[in-house]
């Protein structure tokens, strides 16, 4: 269970408990709504396996604190835009709990100091393994960065598909949605939003998977 605590926008809080008793509790119950006697067998140690996978790994970003990964870098004196572009990430949307993934392009203008580009996509992948809305977690991106590194600007791009459009509902499977958040002097000037936007691009391939997953669904 996710305690329920006081959060600043950015995600950066006290710790918050996921329960695992309680998520095998839960999967129990969920699993009895299928009467299925053939299954009863293969669903033995499932909600187990339920509750490891989500308190392990799927959730495992409530133990991290976003702020803690960028607390180290060095001092500079650079003024150019620093992008790092294709952060692949997979998230579970909380409306449905179902997977969106797809991958998230950042950009921060220093001002005073740097950190290591793995700890831009590190801060990616601790936001997107909670239970997430992808504008939420765009936010909450540009949000830890600005509130770490107190940069000139800061600017997130995210592509995603959703299995919730993708699997149910409206069953769209080319579906991609688009999110952006902007903080800093990029909200100011549009010269650097769409230099960002530039630099970001498709990921490479992405086009050609899209391409043949059209194929495969005509």
């Amino acid at each position: 269970m996710l305690s329920r605590d006081r959060r600043p926008a950015h995600g950066g809080r006290r710790r918050i408990a996921v329960n695992r008793t309680r998520m095998m509790r839960g999967a129990r119950l969920f699993l009895s709504g299928i009467d299925e006697p053939d299954l009863k067998r293969d669903l033995r140690r499932t909600p187990a396996r339920v509750a490891d996978a989500w308190s392990r790994e799927i959730l495992s970003g409530y133990g991290i604190d976003p702020l803690r990964i960028l607390s180290t870098g060095s001092p500079t004196r650079e003024q150019g835009m620093v992008v790092v572009h294709g952060i692949r990430f997979v998230s579970v949307c909380v409306h449905h709990l179902l997977p969106f993934y797809g991958s998230a392009d950042v950009a921060y203008i220093p001002q005073r100091r740097l950190v290591g580009l793995s700890k831009i996509a590190r801060v990616v992948d601790a936001l997107a393994h909670r239970l997430q809305l992808q504008e939420r977690l765009t936010r909450q991106i540009t949000e830890a960065i600005a509130a770490a590194l107190e940069p000139q600007g800061v600017a997130c791009r995210m592509e995603a598909e959703h299995f919730c459009m993708t699997i149910r509902g409206t069953r769209k499977r080319s579906a991609r949605v688009v999110t952006i958040a902007w903080r800093g002097r990029f909200e100011r000037s549009a010269a650097l939003r769409s230099e960002f936007l530039r630099l970001s691009g498709p990921v490479p391939g992405a086009a050609a998977r899209r391409r043949r997953g059209a194929s495969a669904g005509a």
